[in-house]
Formats: structure tokens, C-alpha cells, sequence
């Protein structure tokens, strides 16, 4: 009797032992896992691709259920590897048991995926996806909205935003307003001017301080050849996008010498560069006027005062270069000269 306890208590003791060991290696292999998951993420972070991918190969065939070394390694093969991208992400959506998040994660990726290939009715299917799976999905309406404004429907880049403004609760009017412009843009690309004057007209009720509203409202009044509305509007334009104003620059200074008010050109730059001292645009443009009206003086010093000693880019140089041709030594001309040099050889170093 003695004895067969004897033998049960060692066959308890070995079977101990053996299930000890086999835990403990189990636990050992998952930190493993997680210490070069985390260590592939770090190599992303610092841009080295090639050597994040060997790392997320490694926890892969270390342990192929880890879903999100397959999915990082997905993300990761896109851009120069999309159809590999798409297939290990789709081989991702038929495992069981995925939480929510994780879920939402891979046709975010697959999503990301078709984008690369230029497939967006996949693309809208996997971001569709990801709002039955959380309907309040920010990312997903955000591209959504995306992929309509390149495939110029508008009516449903609205219907998107309107959406994430449900969501978000901010309801910013600027969106409505940009989409009716684009909306407008179409009619007026087909011929349809009352219309796309009508959405213009709207666009700017909807937000008065949208800029594009008013650009393209103006080109409406010079195609129906009236002039001082379209003066007005691109005038509005200019002002309330300092950047973008500086495309239709030339279109106002036509405008204003065909309505015989080309004295007003160098009010319209004072007026600009009184909101945006550093617009290069504005200041060239009235540098010019200046010359033209004879005062090469005080073009010159407009210029000079526009110059930093720590700003690159040589295009205020040029122009004082041209305006010093007439008083300007030779000698001098060749030292503005060098001073270009200079600043192009600090700027390749750069």
C-alpha cells in the first residue's frame, strides 16, 4: 500500500513538473512576442521599414496568432507591396474571435490598401465596413468624405460631413459652403451660369468668410462681362485668402486698368501687405507699379526692406537687382551678384 502511494506521489510530482515547465515556457514566449512587437514599432517610428519587417517576420512564425504583427506588417508592405498588403490583411478578417477594435483596425488597413491601388469602391467598402462595425467612426467618415471630393460627388461628400458633424457635434459651415462651390464648379464647367451663380451666391450666404465662394462667383460676373462685381468678388477673395489670393493677382490688375482704375493697383497691394507684410507676391507686383510710375526709389526700398539676411530664397535679390541695373556701379551689381551666389550654395548645403 505504502508503495502505491510511493508511486502516486511521484507520478503527481513528475506530472507537476512537466506541466510547470510547459507553462513557463508558454509565459516566457509571449513577452518574447511583445518585447520585438514592440521593437518592430520603434523601427517604424525611426523609419528603418526593412529591419521592422524582419522583426514583425520574427513574432509571426514565433506566434501566428499574433494579429497585430500581421497587421503592422501589412501597413508596412503598402506602399511598395500593396497587393501583399491586401492579402494578408484580408486573411486577417476571416479569424474568429476578434475584438471590436481590432476589427475595425484591418478594413481600416485594407481600406488604406485599395487607396494605394486607385481602388475606391473597395476602398468605400472597407470604410463602409468599419461604420457597422462603430458607426461613429471618425477616421471612416473623414475618408469617406475624402474619396467623394475626388470623385467630385458632392452630394454625397454632404451627406458625409453632415454625418461627422452629428458625431462630432461641430457643425462648421465652411463644409456646406465649400461643397456647393464645387457644385457650382461643375455647373459652370457644362455651361450652366445661372446655376452655378445661384450655389456661388449660396455658398456665401451659408459663410461669408469662405474664400472660394467669392473667386469663382467672380469669374461668373466676367464671363456675363460684368466687371465690377467681378473686381469685387476677386478683390474679397484676395483678401480673405492671403495665399491663395496671389493666383488671381494678375486677373485684378487686368480688371482694374480694362475699368480705366489702374491707380487703384498699388492701394490693393498696401492693402494686402498690411494683413501679410511677407507676401512676396504682393510686394514684386508693387514694387513693379512703382517703378512704372517712376518711382524706382521707392520700389527699391520696399524691396531692401523685404530682404532677410536668413531667408534663401533669392527671387527679392533678383529684384533689386533689377532695379539697380540703371544706378547701380558695376562693382555693386557684381556684389548683390556674389550675395545670390552665396545664398544658392548655403541653400544646396541646406
Amino acid at each position: 500500500m505504502n508503495i502505491i502511494y510511493l508511486y502516486l506521489g511521484m507520478a503527481i510530482t513528475i506530472g507537476l513538473g512537466i506541466y510547470l515547465y510547459f507553462y513557463s515556457l508558454r509565459t516566457k514566449k509571449k513577452p518574447r512576442t511583445d518585447a520585438l512587437y514592440t521593437e518592430a514599432l520603434n523601427a517604424m517610428v525611426k523609419g528603418d521599414s526593412n529591419r521592422a519587417v524582419g522583426i514583425l517576420k520574427q513574432v509571426v512564425k514565433q506566434d501566428s496568432n499574433y494579429v497585430r504583427a500581421y497587421l503592422q506588417l501589412g501597413n508596412i508592405l503598402r506602399d511598395e507591396n500593396p497587393d501583399q498588403a491586401i492579402k494578408i490583411h484580408q486573411s486577417l478578417t476571416v479569424r474568429p474571435n476578434l475584438s471590436r477594435e481590432l476589427q475595425v483596425d484591418i478594413h481600416c488597413a485594407l481600406a488604406d490598401d485599395y487607396r494605394v491601388i486607385s481602388d475606391n469602391t473597395k476602398a468605400k467598402e472597407e470604410a463602409r465596413l468599419v461604420l457597422g462595425i462603430e458607426k461613429r467612426n471618425l477616421w471612416a467618415l473623414k475618408f469617406l468624405i475624402k474619396i467623394s471630393e475626388e470623385n467630385k460627388n458632392w452630394e454625397e461628400a454632404i451627406s458625409w460631413t453632415k454625418q461627422l458633424q452629428k458625431v462630432t457635434g461641430k457643425k462648421t459651415s465652411n463644409d456646406e459652403a465649400r461643397f456647393d462651390v464645387f457644385r457650382g464648379l461643375d455647373c459652370l464647367n457644362i455651361g450652366h451660369i445661372d446655376q452655378a451663380k445661384s450655389l456661388f451666391q449660396k455658398a456665401i450666404k451659408t459663410s461669408p468668410d469662405f474664400p472660394l465662394s467669392y473667386r469663382y462667383l467672380g469669374d461668373v460676373f466676367e464671363q456675363t462681362r460684368d466687371l465690377v462685381k467681378a473686381l469685387e468678388n476677386w478683390e474679397n477673395f484676395a483678401m480673405k485668402d492671403i495665399n491663395g489670393g496671389t493666383k488671381i493677382y494678375a486677373k485684378i490688375e487686368s480688371a482694374l486698368f480694362d475699368l480705366g482704375r489702374y491707380g487703384e493697383v498699388e492701394k490693393f497691394y498696401r492693402r494686402i501687405l498690411e494683413l501679410n507684410p511677407s507676401n512676396f507676391e504682393a510686394t514684386i507686383r508693387l514694387a513693379n507699379v512703382l517703378e512704372e510710375k517712376g518711382e524706382s526709389g521707392s520700389a527699391l526700398t520696399l524691396i531692401e526692406n523685404s530682404i532677410k539676411p536668413t531667408n534663401l530664397d533669392i527671387r527679392s535679390d533678383l529684384m533689386k537687382l533689377k532695379l539697380s541695373l540703371i544706378t547701380s556701379t558695376p562693382a555693386e551689381l557684381a556684389h548683390q551678384i556674389d550675395s545670390m551666389l552665396e545664398k544658392l550654395s548655403r541653400f544646396d548645403e541646406g
